[in-house]
């Protein structure tokens, strides 16, 4: 059986979705896998065991295909139910099974907040194979290093242990603010690697210099022993992995890192702004704890984020109580 399974983007989604051919592997090991993304997010697969050959995609629909048809598959799993993954499956002409958005009840939940706890988003892609009579494995996700992977060296004070903080999301909305990423810090009080890509280098540097900086023996006289190693904008996502696989806990925003912390079976305090564990979107079995403002009716108002609050107050995040539990 040769099959294509269908999800572009983003990287989170992309990180949710590798139960599915692993499970596939193990009802049918003779199958011939193939996995289509967008080209930013074709890493997260370039060295799954389970996928026979990763497809980029470039916004090329048309050549992408033509080049579909010529690989004769059996068929499709569609784990997007978009526009234009709706537009490969009907023009392939193959048999298909599709994935439930739950569309619905995630706007009633952000919209009107009637909570139905939609079931994780994970398990919505593990249980489209019911159509094919293929059964849930139990398992987590799954992420795979590449023998290229970045080997960080870490400072010696860092080699009995420390927690990672990623300090971004993609929308404004799921991230702390500034202070409030400070806090975060000092209450972990201890060593600390923040992790993030380039847009993250200017929040990060406010960070590392608020603990460069501080008076050494006040600090000394209170017992803080928060100690930052700033590697935001200097590593691929494959090295931020590396340095969260090394971690005792990490402290992270609603992200792709974070659904990469849960891979890797890490420890994940995890941080909801404008977003809710019950929209389906959390740590996939494995450990984790929240921290979030549970004190606004406004609350979630998006599944994904926003730029800005839509009521212009951001006391999700700006009022959040940050508690830290060792």
């Amino acid at each position: 059986m040769k099959i294509l399974i269908i999800r572009f983007s983003s990287m989170g989604d992309v990180v949710l979705t590798t139960p599915v051919p692993r499970i596939l592997k193990k009802e049918f090991p003779k199958s011939v896998i193939h996995f289509i993304t967008k080209e930013e997010y074709s890493y997260i697969y370039n060295n799954n065991i389970n996928i026979d050959k990763v497809i980029s995609f470039k916004n090329n629909l048309l050549e992408i295909l033509s080049n579909l048809r010529d690989e004769k598959y059996d068929l499709i799993i569609d784990l997007h139910n978009n526009l234009r993954s709706n537009f490969l499956k009907l023009f392939l002409f193959k048999r298909s099974i599709t994935y439930n958005k739950y569309f619905i009840k995630r706007w009633l939940f952000t919209n009107l907040k009637v909570n139905f706890k939609v079931k994780h988003i994970a398990i919505s892609y593990i249980e489209t194979l019911l159509k094919i009579n293929v059964l849930d494995d139990g398992k987590g996700l799954d992420f795979y290093f590449s023998n290229k992977a970045d080997k960080i060296k870490l400072p010696s004070s860092f080699k009995v242990g420390f927690s990672s903080v990623v300090v971004g999301a993609k929308h404004k909305t799921k991230r702390l603010t500034d202070n409030k990423l400070i806090e975060l810090c000092d209450k972990i009080n201890g060593p600390i690697i923040l992790l993030g890509g380039k847009d993250e280098v200017s929040t990060s540097k406010k960070i590392e210099n608020f603990f460069k900086y501080s008076e050494t023996f006040i600090r000394e006289k209170l017992n803080k022993k928060t100690v930052i190693y700033n590697l935001c904008g200097k590593l691929s996502i494959e090295g931020s992995a590396f340095v969260i696989n090394l971690s005792d806990k990490v402290y992270t925003h609603d992200t792709g890192l974070m659904h990469i912390a849960s891979a890797l079976k890490k420890k994940i305090i995890l941080i909801f702004g404008s977003t809710h564990s019950d929209l389906g979107f959390y740590p996939f079995r494995s450990k984790f704890s929240v921290i979030e403002n549970k004190n606004l009716s406004c609350r979630p108002c998006t599944k994904i984020g926003y730029s800005n609050c839509p009521l212009g107050h951001f006391k999700c995040m700006k009022d959040i109580k940050i508690e830290i539990s060792n």
